[in-house]
């Protein structure tokens, strides 16, 4: 099968399990070798995937000596914003390190954090980096979970940040081969998506050991708004993968881990990372 057969494959056995939102997805091994894709170049509202490129290009600016991992930011009550995360059940007057931000910013999705980056970075200058690594749709407009008094022109013109399947392995893949990182910034950043707690798609049907260990390393970034299910990621599969899948329509309300969504979106996908991955060898049908 070509990646587009596999991927409308995918999208109607989706359907099948009574899905009805749309779906964006690209799978590649991880030296970019493309398996499997649907609607990889269509736009989604980029949810908490936004964080992906907001940790690399803190990372490059750290090994450049920009910014330092070290560098403590005051927390005020007026930067503690709702959602995910943890600062914002915090007192004011905290002080995490930037290498604090970035591990809350990925591995509990905290928001408040996330914001604290955006304005250490500039709007202006996360897009620049983007569009310098070849980006042109995944977009940052502004804040998180800012109260629409605080809201930029660009969110009051009801603009969201935004990005596409093929841009999110884009920058997976550059982190994996180590294009823009040195070794040690890469294995930070590897280590943080590692730690990754929302693991409702991508790593959730992975199999454990009988002690309920993961059998393969994740590193992984979900995202998650009204009907709207993310992950993207890193696989360590005996064949391992570049995957990213998102989605929006969907009329599931309640949260994970309950959401019969992200579960039949999780379910539907892991026979297709399992055989393309090479879980297991026996696969029936043509993959």
């Amino acid at each position: 099968m070509t990646p587009q057969q596999r991927g409308q494959a995918f999208v109607e056995q989706l359907r099948s399990q009574g899905y009805c939102g749309e779906v964006g997805l690209h799978i590649s091994t991880l030296d970019g070798q493309l398996l499997a894709m649907h609607d990889a170049d269509t736009v989604f509202p980029a949810a908490s995937t936004i964080k992906v490129p907001l940790l690399l290009m803190a990372l490059e600016r750290v090994q450049a000596g920009e910014l330092d991992l070290t560098e403590r930011f005051e927390l005020r009550a007026a930067d503690r914003v709702g959602g995910a995360g943890v600062l914002h059940e915090l007192g004011a007057g905290l002080r995490p390190s930037l290498q604090d931000l970035l591990t809350l910013m990925i591995v509990v999705s905290d928001n408040t954090a996330t914001n604290l980056v955006i304005e250490r970075l500039g709007v202006d200058a996360v897009n620049a980096w983007l569009d310098e690594r070849g980006c042109l749709h995944t977009r940052l407009v502004g804040k998180l979970q800012l109260p629409p008094e605080q809201h930029n022109p660009a969110q009051r013109r009801g603009e969201r940040n935004r990005t596409t399947a093929s841009e999110q392995t884009r920058l997976l893949l550059g982190l994996w081969s180590g294009e823009r990182l040195d070794p040690a910034h890469r294995e930070l950043a590897l280590s943080i998506l590692g730690r990754q707690q929302y693991r409702d798609i991508l790593a959730r049907p992975l199999p454990h050991d009988a002690q309920g260990t993961p059998l393969y390393q994740t590193h992984t970034k979900s995202g998650e708004l009204g009907g709207v299910h993310h992950d993207v990621g890193l696989l360590r599969l005996p064949r391992g993968l570049c995957v990213a899948l998102l989605s929006r329509g969907g009329s599931a309300t309640a949260g994970h881990p309950h959401n019969h969504d992200a579960i039949a979106l999780s379910d539907t996908l892991y026979p297709l990372l399992a055989a393309l991955g090479g879980i297991y060898e026996n696969v029936s049908g043509d993959i």
